[in-house]
């Protein structure tokens, strides 16, 4: 008797939800981001902000959630209020030149 062929597995790759979740189109990632698509979409034509990429045979913008979250600790580490490297106040002070040494 012939196998039938609805019960035989599928060769095709199947989304899962953790699939789902790792790719995120332009109006999830804003509202992961705290932010309007508008900003996301603006960012993307300047080539700024997190990373993305067009996927699929209609060329939808995604953004994969764990390059957003690298970008998210990359924006932490530029800023001097997160980066105690880079806050000003805690930086050795350096000498002034004196005027009468340059003229």
């Amino acid at each position: 008797m012939p196998a039938n062929p609805l019960s035989a597995p599928s060769t095709a790759p199947v989304a899962t939800s953790a699939t789902r979740a790792a790719f995120l189109n332009v109006k999830a990632a804003a509202e992961y981001l705290g932010l309007s698509p508008h900003t996301l979409y603006v960012w993307r034509h300047r080539r700024q902000g997190p990373p993305s990429f067009r996927m699929g045979p209609r060329g939808r913008v995604m953004y994969r959630r764990e390059a957003l979250d690298a970008w998210i600790r990359e924006q932490e580490q530029a800023d001097s209020r997160s980066n105690t490297a880079l806050n000003p106040v805690s930086a050795t002070p350096r000498q002034r030149l004196s005027r009468t040494a340059n003229a």
